[in-house]
This record gives C-alpha cells, sequence and structure tokens, in this order.
C-alpha cells in the first residue's frame, strides 16, 4: 500500500511539472547504473523543484538529504521521511547540532550498503545564478563513512546538470542533464583522505559545469547574461552556453546592457490567462507571492500553489455549473478549461 501511495503521489507531482513547465528535457538517463549504489551530486538554483525533477524521472527511487530546518514539526518529519528525504545540519544551524550529521552519514552509508540511491546538493544552498559554486565536503565525508564501513561498496556519483531558461518566471524551460557515473571507489584513497576529497570534489565539479551553464562570478557576469539572453542563447544547451561565454571578450561582456525582462511583458494571452483563472491568479498574486521569501523559491511556491489550488478551483467550477446547468456540460467546460491552459502555457504564453 505505501508503495502503491508513493507512485501516485509521484504519478501526480510528475503530471504536475510537465503541466507547469512550457519545456521539460531530460537527457543522459542512461548514464544512471541501475545495479549499483548511486550518489546523484546536482547543481542547485531552485529549491525544491530541483528535487522533484529529479525525483520524478532519474528511474531511481533515491533519498533525499535535505535541510534540517525544514523538519520542523512531527507531522513535517513524518511526510518527509516517507518520501525518503533525510535531515542535514549546516553551521547556521548551530555548531552543537552538526554533530546529529555523524548518525545521518551512518545512515546514508546504509542506504548504499543496500545499493539504493541517494541525492545530496554538494553547492548546500541554492543560488539563481549561472554557474557552478565552490562544492562542500559534506558528500565526500558519506563516501569516505561508507568505505570505512564497507570498503569494497562500488558507489557511482552521477553529477547532475539542472538548467532553467528562467526559474523564477513562468511558465518556465528546462533542462536536466546526467552526466557519465563516475567509480568513487577508484579515486578515495583511506590512506590520504583530504587529498581524495579534493580531488572527488574537483572531479564532481568539473562536470557539473560541462553540464550546467557556468559563467564566472566576476564583474563581467551580469553582462555576459544580458548579453545571452539578448541573443536568445538557450541555456538549456549548456554546451553552447559556455562555449559561447568562452567566445566573448572582456571588452564586449563589460557592456551595459539590458536583458529583456519578460515578467514586464503583459500581452493577450497572458490577459486570457489571468481572466480564465482569475481567482487563483488573484489568491497568488496579492496573498502568496508577497510571502515568498527569496527569488530561488518563487518557482517552488507557484508549483505547490498551482498544484494545490487548481484542482479545488476546477472542482468549484464544475459543482457550480453542474448547478447552475447539468454534469455533462460542466464535465465538457471543466475539460475545455483543462486543455486549453495547457495549451496556452506550453505554445502560447512566454
Amino acid at each position: 500500500m505505501s508503495r502503491f501511495i508513493y507512485s501516485i503521489v509521484k504519478l501526480v507531482v510528475k503530471t504536475g511539472l510537465y503541466t507547469y513547465h512550457k519545456k521539460i528535457v531530460i537527457t543522459g538517463l542512461h548514464n544512471i547504473p541501475t545495479d549499483k549504489p548511486v550518489l546523484f551530486v546536482p547543481n542547485h538554483q531552485s529549491a525544491l523543484i530541483d528535487v522533484l525533477l529529479i525525483a520524478t524521472d532519474c528511474q531511481r527511487k533515491p533519498f533525499f538529504l535535505t535541510r534540517a530546518d525544514v523538519f520542523s514539526s512531527s507531522w513535517l518529519n513524518r511526510i518527509f521521511s516517507y518520501f525518503r528525504m533525510l535531515p542535514i545540519y549546516r553551521m547556521r544551524d548551530g555548531r552543537e547540532t552538526l554533530a546529529n550529521n555523524n548518525l545521518i552519514f551512518d545512515t546514508c552509508s546504509e542506504i548504499l550498503n543496500k545499493g539504493e540511491a541517494l541525492v545530496i546538493f554538494p553547492e548546500t544552498n541554492h543560488n539563481l545564478q549561472r554557474r557552478v559554486r565552490p562544492l562542500s565536503k559534506g558528500f565526500t565525508r558519506i563516501l569516505l563513512r561508507s568505505f570505512e564501513l564497507y570498503p569494497e561498496l562500488d558507489i557511482q556519483l552521477v553529477p547532475v546538470g539542472l538548467n532553467y531558461k528562467n526559474a523564477a518566471h513562468f511558465p518556465d524551460e528546462v533542462a536536466v542533464h546526467y552526466g557519465k557515473s563516475i567509480s568513487a571507489k577508484s579515486l578515495f584513497d583511506l590512506d590520504d583522505v583530504n587529498k581524495s576529497s579534493q580531488s572527488i570534489k574537483d572531479i564532481v565539479s568539473s562536470s557539473l559545469k560541462k553540464l550546467t551553464s557556468h559563467i564566472p562570478n566576476d564583474e563581467h557576469y551580469e553582462a555576459t547574461v544580458s548579453r545571452l539572453m539578448n541573443e536568445n542563447v538557450s541555456f538549456l544547451n549548456p554546451v553552447l552556453v559556455n562555449e559561447t561565454v568562452q567566445s566573448y571578450s572582456k571588452s564586449v561582456t563589460n557592456s551595459t546592457s539590458e536583458a529583456p525582462n519578460e515578467r514586464q511583458k503583459f500581452n493577450l494571452s497572458k490577459l486570457l490567462f489571468c481572466i480564465l483563472n482569475f481567482p487563483v491568479v488573484l489568491l497568488w498574486r496579492f496573498w502568496l507571492k508577497p510571502k515568498v521569501p527569496e527569488a530561488e523559491f518563487m518557482g517552488t511556491f507557484r508549483f505547490a500553489f498551482s498544484l494545490i489550488l487548481f484542482p479545488i478551483y476546477l472542482l468549484t467550477l464544475f459543482i457550480f455549473i453542474s448547478f447552475l446547468q447539468n454534469m455533462e456540460i460542466a464535465l465538457l467546460s471543466i475539460g475545455s478549461l483543462t486543455v486549453f491552459n495547457i495549451l496556452l502555457v506550453k505554445f502560447v504564453l512566454r
């Protein structure tokens, strides 16, 4: 029964993701081992959306290491545990809490020893900047503990590049690129842990810089992003983006050209979408959107809100139209609205 519920929830979330996004591109699934323990190491830009994209399409049923502060109550703890989420403690949670990670690392080692998959974001936090940030040593500590307990364990590291067109915008486009697996066992030397850890971090970082856009964080960063957007370079294609960035000279990237602000554009298709779904749009814009704490959370809050509110909205419309007319007309109306919304998201809205 538990597996059935998990499968249903996964299907609902996956359907929601594919209707929420204009486009989702998944590549490299063949790089994911099916018969070995896997440690996924993705870059991190869009909070929970990153987690959901991997969970619904990676062809494994992974556990996720999640920032400990979201486990704020016993009922949330039960929900997160059901969906294979484990707390990971950071310095900002208090130095005294870091000792709790020892038990978590032991748990991760047991998970990997059973041939399961685990996801950890080695950048430790999310950021919308289009670059790979320095990696923490958390995932290498999990490897170290695993090899201490199970020296022959063949853990496969799979880097994952998450690439958004505009993670805070709706509707957005995203590409998830799974890189070639890396045998951690072949790189880890228990006699020289520090050197091994640094080597693995360097290799994973290098892989991520090929799987996602990596624009150096220097004085030309904003100008480079602006030029890429003005030239309509697809951020879903990190190879093209990175090659284009390398081709720019400093004299060009230092320009002050402004990137198009899609959120300020308003056309008839957006107006039509707002009219057809005005109760949901009003609640989002004037109630929940102002409460979103960071831009990195915008996609997560909007997606969760849509996943919950749209079914309620459609059900309310169905009951209302059934009362005024009949069930057949209500079904036709709700079906037409649903299809029209999907067509707007996929083909019209920008």
